[in-house]
């Protein structure tokens, strides 16, 4: 199905409600204004395949953008929210955007980053009021726009940014069909019949929507009909307040999210009838057990895991009762081949950790990246990997164990270090600097950068305090290191590189893995 179809069929079913207002959009009302969009997109230019930018917070004009994209034949690319002008700057040029759009509440960041991105043709702000500057205000501009659907609709999709071990995201492009917009892409018809949706039921997304697994979920949702609350921000008692007020039914969450309901006080977490949930899925981060058991003992047996990179390399998945059967595994196998290779690209024997590595599910390339793309497959073309550690047991159930570039996952935000490491290094007083992700409770992990000093520099907390200002002026907030340690000098092999497992090893522990 496709939304239009809705809108027809059911014009005056909620499509999405605003967790924090109750600001009520129906699936009339979404296919007006995806429409009007889509119309001003193509008065602009914008054709097939042409690039569309969004740097927002949740809002309620998140979704219309991105339906307008995917009807217009566009790639549109959202963005973190949280970043900064420079990196904003980056992704918008990288991308080939054409059109920003932004809110009030990013303006200050937006204004500085379009200063750097020639290539923009329109600066559109959701909730502006009138035209500010170079922003233009975009309720006013769409309601000049028809209603009516394009005369040329064309299949659109998004093409996000994954970061790289080399410091500088890198947009994920994925072949689109010249074909009509209620045309399905493959993993999302899969991934659909996976999770079970449907058009009566009601998803609950409490996650920011520029990523790619909130962002498919609620698109899914969409596309059958279906009611969906969208959090402006994760709030856990309110995430339970929402479940008993509008009956929901699906979830998408990371880890975090569940821990940090289960920290509420009894009576919080009590107070609220959550028995219309049938399904709780989660990804973006391995969940530690004895989170996952508990929240089962509260729940039920409906919390559904999967693992899969936002590149659709390849895709596991586990009932509740498969992981109860193997516990902190992340599923079997059920898009792409995988296979488990030694550090010669051998096969690793059952139960011994290699590099995971899939016969690629979908393809995919690194955007005007051929390098990049080339470095994540095999010698051969035929298989791709992230660079995830991980083993099969004697089942075929899939358990990570590392990551080979560091990456760290912070509350199911993933982190790569690299771009926090080339930063500190620049500071007239560090000689030397290691990022890595160590144990947090509450998060998973946590940033934490190890330092060299320069010579004669004094060391202690007056430095780690400024180092840590140092990278929040430059960096998104998320890879900014929590604290700060330092050492005489830090650990390299002859040839030049890095021995960072030694330094990180001492925070793990004892710890049977290095991922939680």
């Amino acid at each position: 199905m496709y939304p239009g179809v809705h809108a027809k069929n059911h014009p005056d079913k909620p499509c999405f409600v605003m967790a924090s207002t109750g600001e009520t959009v129906s699936f009339g009302q979404f296919e007006e204004r995806a429409n009007r969009f889509a119309h001003l997109l193509r008065q602009h230019g914008l054709r097939r395949l042409d690039h569309l930018a969004v740097f927002m917070e949740n809002n309620s004009r998140y979704l219309e953008v991105c339906g307008a994209g995917e009807r217009s034949g566009l790639y549109y690319t959202c963005i973190n929210s949280y970043l900064t002008a420079d990196e904003l700057a980056f992704i918008v040029n990288d991308s080939h955007a054409k059109v920003l759009v932004t809110s009030r509440a990013r303006r200050e960041v937006a204004l500085e980053a379009i200063k750097q991105c020639p290539g923009l043709l329109l600066h559109l702000m959701v909730d502006g009021i009138g035209d500010e500057g170079p922003f233009i205000d975009y309720a006013s501009a769409i309601a000049a726009c028809p209603s009516t659907p394009l005369p040329d609709e064309q299949l659109g999709c998004a093409m996000l940014y994954s970061s790289g071990t080399t410091g500088r995201p890198k947009g994920i492009l994925r072949p689109l069909a010249d074909v009509s917009p209620d045309t399905w892409l493959p993993l999302y018809q899969f991934v659909n019949g996976l999770w079970q949706y449907r058009n009566d039921m009601v998803y609950l997304s409490p996650a920011p929507l520029y990523h790619s697994a909130p962002q498919a979920a609620v698109g899914l949702a969409i596309r059958n009909g279906a009611t969906s609350i969208i959090m402006e921000r994760f709030d856990p008692e309110q995430y339970l307040e929402l479940v008993e007020k509008y009956r929901v039914t699906h979830s998408q969450l990371v880890p975090t999210m569940f821990s940090r309901m289960l920290k509420l006080p009894d009576e919080a977490r009590n107070r609220h009838d959550v028995s219309s949930l049938e399904m709780a899925i989660h990804a973006a981060a391995p969940c530690p057990e004895q989170v996952k058991h508990a929240m089962m003992r509260w729940w039920g047996p409906i919390v559904h895991e999967y693992y899969g990179a936002t590149e659709g390399l390849g895709f596991t998945a586990c009932t509740p009762e498969e992981w109860l059967a193997h516990p902190g595994t992340v599923g079997r196998v059920l898009l792409g081949e995988l296979h488990i290779l030694d550090e010669e690209g051998q096969p690793c024997p059952t139960g011994v950790p290699g590099t995971v590595w899939f016969k690629t599910a979908t393809p995919f390339e690194y955007f005007n990246d051929p390098s990049r793309t080339a470095e994540a497959r095999s010698a051969d073309g035929a298989m791709s990997t992230v660079g995830d550690v991980g083993y099969v047991d004697s089942d075929g159930f899939l358990f990570l164990t590392d990551r080979k570039t560091y990456m760290i996952i912070s509350g199911g935000v993933n982190i790569y270090p690299q771009e926090c490491e080339n930063l500190l290094i620049t500071h007239p007083k560090v000689a030397d600097a290691a990022v890595f992700g160590v144990p947090n409770e509450d998060l998973g992990e946590e940033v934490k950068a190890v330092v060299q000093a320069m010579p004669g520099v004094e060391i202690g907390p007056t430095l780690a305090a400024e180092l840590v200002a140092f990278c929040h002026e430059h960096l998104a907030r998320q890879k900014c290191p929590r604290s700060i340690d330092f050492e005489a000098e830090l650990p390299r092999l002859p040839t030049g590189k890095l021995y960072k497992r030694v330094l990180r090893d001492r925070y793990w522990g004892d710890r049977k893995t290095r991922i939680v």
